[in-house]
């Protein structure tokens, strides 16, 4: 009993300090994943590589028109479009500005999942 209250401590102290890193709707889905659990896959949550959506909108701003940002999403394609077209004219690069933490906190939720 000790045990899993221990549990739960961890995981909202997980929670707690990686909210901002998925979609606000579905903190639920991953804390009750997250309870799931057993204790030697918890621990490999750090190995994960999720991405910080803010620090991915600035190198979307900055480095995005090269494709930069769509290389770390793991979206391989269209970070070579983006680099061979600078960003297609720099169209996609603005769309991407309000879109990538939107799908950086996607990306996040994934990987939790598959995990």
């Amino acid at each position: 009993m000790e045990d899993n209250r221990d549990h739960i401590q961890k995981v909202d102290a997980y929670l707690l300090a990686n909210q901002n890193y998925f979609p606000p709707e579905s903190i639920g889905i991953v804390r009750e994943k997250l309870l799931k659990m057993d204790e030697s896959r918890f621990w490999m949550l750090p190995s994960l590589d999720l991405k910080d959506p803010t620090t991915m909108l600035l190198i979307s701003i900055f480095l995005g028109y090269l494709g930069v940002d769509r290389f770390m999403l793991g979206d391989t394609g269209m970070g070579i479009l983006k680099l061979l077209t600078g960003g297609v004219c720099g169209i996609l690069a603005i769309i991407d500005w309000f879109s990538i933490q939107k799908m950086t906190r996607d990306r996040n939720f994934n990987r939790i999942m598959q995990l």
